[in-house]
């Protein structure tokens, strides 16, 4: 018990008090719930978490809800949600998240705004409110913005930017604890409806460039699996998905070399009156 305390602190509570600058934790299998924003083919209502431009290609409403265990401990636990609303001329979207246990956790509440720009591009902003609570310490609030666009240089290949924090917002009243820019070139390849292939190249602010590749494949109509890496971490992640009616159930799970696996479960649920799920994967 004492080695998993120690283990605890080092991860979440003493980054937290000593840093200048950190970003607040999203998930591990980020890479995973994120991806297929630079695809038409590909992509759901959790692909707007990586790039808020892909938030325009979603074609009815959906929702979806995303858990994990990082690192098989229960203290930091991750939980996301989000929401996808179609509309004219543009699709709104809603993450929530939250992090951590009773003594230490993160919050995000953000809403999402995006629109196509013609049939070449799409561009998306959102607004969050961040906030962080450690026992003995208080609280910490702070708000941030990102945006993001996405090319679609022809029907098969897709670029895109985003940008995070470009503000630069810090927590607290102090305003001594400040959460990084963070600034992503990604590029996707729809090979076809079945198979996509999609890359991030990631910079934190005061970090290395981060790479994220990975690969979808779907199988039957009813069945589709991903696989990619991460390269700051040297992490695998993996998962597989299956779509029943207006429903989709993930199971992921992203390995680490020194801390281990992280196992996680999602689920999508369309909105659509015709009672299919109209991620733009089918």
């Amino acid at each position: 018990m004492r080695i998993k305390a120690v283990l605890v602190l080092s991860l979440v509570i003493l980054p937290a008090i000593s840093v200048k600058s950190q970003v607040l934790r999203g998930p591990v299998a980020a890479p995973y719930t994120g991806f297929g924003a630079y695809s038409i083919h590909h992509a759901d209502v959790f692909s707007f978490t990586s790039n808020q431009a892909s938030l325009a290609e979603l074609e009815s409403g959906a929702v979806g809800v995303y858990a994990e265990r990082r690192f098989m401990l229960s203290e930091l636990n991750e939980y996301n949600a989000v929401i996808g609303i179609t509309g004219h001329p543009g699709n709104f979207g809603l993450k929530t998240s939250y992090s951590g246990f009773s003594d230490y956790n993160e919050t995000q509440i953000g809403l999402a705004y995006a629109r196509k720009l013609g049939t070449k591009a799409d561009i998306g902003v959102q607004f969050n409110y961040n906030g962080i609570r450690i026992a003995a310490y208080g609280n910490a609030s702070a708000i941030s913005a990102e945006a993001g666009v996405i090319f679609h240089l022809t029907e098969k290949l897709h670029v895109g930017f985003h940008i995070n924090n470009p503000a630069g917002g810090k927590l607290g009243k102090d305003h001594q604890e400040k959460l990084p820019m963070l600034y992503t070139a990604g590029f996707g390849y729809d090979a076809s409806d079945k198979f996509f292939f999609g890359t991030e190249i990631i910079k934190e602010e005061d970090q290395p460039v981060n790479v994220n590749a990975g690969i979808q494949y779907k199988l039957i109509p009813q069945l589709l699996a991903r696989a990619g890496i991460s390269s700051a971490t040297s992490s695998v992640w993996l998962g597989a998905g299956l779509l029943w009616k207006s429903f989709r159930l993930d199971i992921t799970s992203s390995y680490h070399p020194l801390l281990g696996i992280t196992p996680g479960l999602l689920l999508l649920i369309s909105l659509s009156s015709k009672g299919e799920l109209k991620t733009n994967d089918n």
